[in-house]
């Protein structure tokens, strides 16, 4: 079975940074995917500025909404009426967490940015580039995935604090 993880390793001010791989969980081999840019982490909640807590999520299609009507329009040949946006399921507090472009955490309320190349946190604020291309590259890498085994998760872990 194969599986997503993502590992937290900059959590700063404004947003956090990590690494999001494949897993083939027979083999343990990792494959990297992308970076991910997400919200800063926050002992309590505050929508639309707070990272999700780390976990294991199931992510399934998620086939209405803005998101999935602007992504069908967008990307065609990647969304239509069976494969939406993938969402991570049961997140404790949040609802609606998306894997999406985007390049700060302007652009994400609690989602998961994913992009090609990525800039420190550290002095300034995180930025995520090639966005749009990382999207087209790994979305369907991860349909092929979740349609072929029906069943996908993904595991969050924060590097940053151990």
């Amino acid at each position: 079975m194969i599986t997503l993880e993502l590992y937290r390793y900059s959590s700063q001010k404004d947003s956090t940074l990590g690494i999001l791989f494949l897993k083939n969980d027979e083999t343990n081999q990792k494959d990297f995917l992308c970076f991910v840019l997400e919200d800063e982490k926050r002992e309590v909640k505050v929508y639309a500025e707070t990272r999700i807590p780390a976990g294991t999520y199931q992510i399934k299609y998620r086939t209405q909404g803005g998101y999935y009507t602007r992504y069908k329009k967008r990307f065609p040949n990647l969304h239509n009426d069976t494969r939406g946006m993938l969402q991570l399921i049961d997140v404790p507090n949040f609802e609606y967490i998306l894997i999406h472009c985007g390049n700060t955490d302007n652009d994400t309320a609690g989602c998961l940015l994913v992009g090609n190349v990525i800039s420190q946190n550290i002095t300034k604020d995180g930025f995520l580039g090639q966005s749009t291309e990382c999207y087209k590259r790994i979305y369907p890498i991860i349909a092929d995935i979740l349609d072929s085994q029906k069943h996908l998760s993904i595991k969050i872990t924060n590097f940053e604090e151990s």
